[in-house]
């Protein structure tokens, strides 16, 4: 009788420590992709005037490389004309993970493990969680977003605190 008592606690204590690693690894999400295709933003006009939208000014550009994670694609910071920032991701390809976030930050961009966990070290604001690990997206980045501040973007995963991949912003206006 004791014996079963103890089987059916080790039973358990295995059920809820895989149940725990399921939910904070959440494996499955490296089969799982998100594929988000959002437009270009473009400047809003009033119903009575009939002119083509602008295109917002490029601020920032730069190319993501792989960290903890394969990644490719390219990131743009726009201006539109009333002064809000976008980030944009575009043709975004990383792998999918638990909480993934888009950061812009004051870290150097470096290769390899050297750069995998730097991005939340100093100066950093979140642009919100991954819509998708594919495909291109903005991000509205928070009024008052001084951009001198911040020189790179990282895909960041909150829960692990690596980044999966990331661009070194080269300002252009």
């Amino acid at each position: 009788m004791k014996r079963k008592r103890v089987l059916a606690v080790l039973a358990a204590g295995l059920v809820v420590a895989v149940a725990a690693g399921l939910y904070w690894f959440q494996p499955w999400k490296l089969w799982v992709n998100e594929t988000v295709q959002e437009a270009l933003p473009v400047a809003r006009t009033s119903e009575s005037a009939a002119p083509a939208p602008k295109k917002p000014m490029i601020v920032a550009t730069g190319e993501l490389i792989s960290h903890e994670h394969e990644t490719r694609g390219g990131v743009r910071i726009l201006r539109a004309d009333d002064g809000s920032l976008v980030l944009r991701l575009e043709n975004l390809d990383t792998s999918n993970g638990p909480d993934l976030r888009v950061l812009l930050s004051d870290a150097p961009v470096l290769p390899g493990k050297d750069g995998w966990f730097v991005f939340d070290d100093g100066a950093h604001v979140s642009a919100g969680k991954l819509k998708g690990n594919k495909g291109s997206q903005n991000y509205t980045l928070p009024e008052g977003t001084d951009l001198t501040r911040y020189s790179s973007v990282s895909i960041w995963c909150d829960r692990f605190d690596v980044s999966f991949g990331a661009a070194q912003l080269i300002k252009t206006a």
